[in-house]
């Protein structure tokens, strides 16, 4: 049992480590543009991944961490990952269990719109807040989970074996992470707490648990109406003398997409992309919106009306499908010519709910999109590699008490409950290989962090409470194991 003084003790310890060395790590790190592969393929040549994976293990492996090891993993021709061995504290070998905690060094690209001073690779610190790409999503990651660990040896309280893994190509969807954890399989052991620390937040005033995350189908929708020129560029013909009897492939695209999207409600149509969505998960769904108010929809920066309210904008961006254009090619800009364009290029991206099964939903929406093409068109869709959803099981009683004990300590707030809109494939990758794992997802990414967007920031202040908060959980569950 953790006395005040302790508790105390954790927090400050977290205090002084991200005064004096994270957050100035952090800032180093941001300026690494350490894309994830699906936006650098030249990514190994660049080399920025490496940059990234070099700075984050330089500090990890100088902390004060009694049996500490710091390894640089790499299979070839995927991505490197960092992985971490701490053995029980104080006496290693204790236990027959681990904890593993989990984080990913790879960014999403740049994104235009950032303010004028501000920039992807450009540090900026302004007030509680660290603005720049990767901080938050998920450079702080490594910095906390260790920082965590050496706050509890630090007061001489025990924790379990920990092992924490750090991959360096989630933003694109962890193709390379199942290579690696059946490699480290035997060094992983037998995991009974994943500790995620790449989610969101509803606020930054308490301690926030992911119950679920989305599932991902993605690929590119291509519509042609024209033959392409002899040397293979892009068709185009005079849009005064081809208007109304060539068909616009913008038109059939639209058309297309009707046939998975509602226009008026933005609801899918195709079976199954749709789910049931537990009592359970709508419950928390109304406490959610319930302490969140107006901030539910608030936190984007909306010109108009929402799709929805309340719970229901809860349930809307965690356990409903939706769809977005995110890519638009064989569109020239504004200054091009008077020309009917004879092909038309969109990248898809549909969240799929955390029970969904990816596959099935990709086949599904690849029928309906390749069936029967408008005027005969030539239609193709190329799906990505799918990714499914996760829902978490129940919480057992010690860790449901952790989480409410660890945020009233370090928030001076209750803990609360929600799923989040994004995808976390390592999650459902983990459910699968420990079945009887409980799990910690969480994070720092609140109202305004916008993340993968312009002006991403880290909030200082909610990462340095999160990582006392972890420490607490991590000493209750060694505790909890007798």
């Amino acid at each position: 049992m953790l006395t005040d003084a302790i508790h105390k003790n954790l927090g400050d310890h977290a205090q002084a480590v991200w005064d004096e060395s994270i957050t100035d790590e952090i800032t180093e790190y941001i300026k690494i543009p350490a894309l994830s592969p699906h936006f650098d393929a030249d990514w190994a040549a660049n080399g920025n991944i490496d940059k990234a994976v070099a700075h984050i293990r330089r500090w990890c492996a100088s902390q004060p961490i009694a049996g500490l090891s710091v390894e640089t993993v790499r299979l070839e021709g995927r991505t490197p990952v960092l992985f971490m061995e701490i053995p029980s504290f104080p006496t290693p070998g204790v236990g027959d269990t681990s904890v593993l905690l989990y984080g990913h060094l790879d960014k999403q690209p740049e994104m235009s719109g950032w303010d004028e001073d501000k920039g992807p690779w450009i540090p900026v610190r302004e007030g509680d807040k660290l603005y720049g790409r990767g901080g938050a999503d998920d450079g702080y990651a490594a910095y906390a989970s260790l920082t965590a660990i050496a706050a509890l040896q630090k007061q001489g309280v025990p924790h379990a074996r920990c092992v924490v893994l750090i991959e360096g190509c989630e933003e694109s969807g962890s193709y390379d992470l199942p290579p690696y954890v059946d490699h480290l399989r035997s060094r992983l052991g037998e995991i009974d707490l994943v500790v995620c620390l790449d989610s969101g937040c509803g606020n930054y005033e308490q301690l926030w648990s992911t119950t679920s995350l989305r599932g991902l189908v993605a690929g590119q929708l291509s519509v042609e109406v024209l033959e392409p020129p002899n040397d293979g560029g892009s068709a185009g013909v005079h849009s005064g003398d081809a208007g109304g009897v060539v068909p616009s492939s913008f038109r059939v695209l639209r058309a297309l997409l009707e046939r998975v999207q509602d226009t008026d409600t933005g609801a899918i149509k195709i079976e199954a992309f749709n789910v049931e969505i537990p009592e359970a998960r709508i419950a928390q769904a109304k406490a959610a919106a319930e302490i969140l108010g107006d901030r539910v929809v608030a936190k984007f920066p909306l010109i108009g009306a929402p799709v929805a309210r309340g719970h229901e904008a809860v349930l809307n961006r965690t356990w409903r499908p939706a769809l977005e254009v995110v890519g638009i090619d064989g569109i020239p800009d504004l200054r091009g010519g008077n020309v009917l364009r004879g092909k038309t290029v969109a990248k898809l991206s549909m969240r799929l709910p955390p029970t969904g099964d990816s596959k099935a939903a990709t086949a599904a929406l690849k029928e309906a999109l390749e069936a029967d093409p408008p005027y005969g068109a030539r239609v193709t869709f190329t799906p990505e590699e799918p990714a499914d959803g996760w829902n978490a099981p129940a919480l057992a009683p010690w860790l449901e008490a952790a989480l409410m004990k660890a945020s009233r300590r370090y928030f001076d707030r209750d803990a609360a409950y929600m799923g989040e809109g994004g995808t976390i494939p390592f999650m459902g990758m983990l459910g699968e290989k420990f079945p009887n794992a409980q799990f910690v997802i969480t994070g720092v990414l609140g109202p305004g962090s916008n993340a993968h967007g312009p002006n991403e920031f880290l909030h200082v202040p909610m990462a340095t409470k999160l990582t006392a908060c972890m420490s607490s959980v991590l000493a209750d569950h060694r505790a909890q194991q007798g």
